[in-house]
């Protein structure tokens, strides 16, 4: 029997479709991308966070968080947006395969490591989304970046899409409950659940403004005494 055919039972066997082998492969090999690249940016940003720890008396990174989305999701967003189920439209069309959040203190320390992101030489940044500067309707704050990162294989360099999240503590709370929330059935006064997140967004946003402010003056201070 060749690797195209399949036995169904013992008398029958089953001819598989050149295209679907060609196309399960094909995907195959595209996760394998996904997955490298996602080591790729990880690596990259444990390294610049032993970097920064080493130069200053704080971690700017609390915690980096990765994933790769299952086949399923992959799917079901296709379908949801209306594009092909193909590998070359999965490639195309989605941009959050491979996800890579970053957990940091400080407001500031998020524009900082995007900018040591930004500025590594075989990173290229398609998009960068401020949802900091320019919450979303529901209150959503991070720093989202598109960027695309080389992974090399035994035929050569594949440039490879990632999405980078880079959010506070207090931001990765707030979206991990509201996350929890949004996807639970039948929620009874949706709406007053709505304006109880986005008043618990503001809250948080001003916190997380406060916390900074503390930490400034405290490094202004430490800085006189020096």
């Amino acid at each position: 029997m060749s690797q195209n055919e399949i036995t169904i039972n013992k008398d029958q066997v089953y001819k598989i479709p050149s295209y679907f082998l060609n196309q399960a492969k094909k995907f195959k090999t595209t996760m394998l991308l996904y997955e490298c690249a996602v080591k790729e940016i990880t690596t990259k940003l444990e390294i610049l966070d032993r970097e920064l720890a080493h130069l200053n008396p704080r971690n700017p990174i609390a915690m980096i968080k990765s994933r790769v989305k299952q086949p399923q999701s992959i799917v079901d967003k296709l379908v949801r947006e209306n594009h092909p189920i193909t590998v070359d439209s999965l490639n195309e069309n989605m941009h959050d395969i491979a996800g890579v959040r970053v957990i940091c203190s400080y407001i500031d320390d998020i524009y900082t490591i995007a900018g040591m992101i930004a500025e590594q030489d075989d990173i290229i940044v398609i998009e960068v989304k401020d949802y900091i500067e320019n919450p979303k309707e529901n209150g959503y704050r991070s720093l989202h970046m598109i960027i695309e990162i080389p992974v090399f294989l035994s035929d050569g360099k594949h440039y490879t899409k990632v999405e980078i999240q880079i959010r506070t503590i207090a931001m990765d709370f707030w979206a991990s409950l509201e996350h929890e929330i949004r996807y639970k059935k039948n929620i009874k006064n949706i709406e007053d659940v709505s304006e109880s997140l986005l008043d618990c967004a503001e809250t948080i946003a001003k916190t997380d403004q406060k916390m900074l402010d503390i930490r400034m003056i405290i490094d202004e201070s430490q800085s006189h005494h020096e």
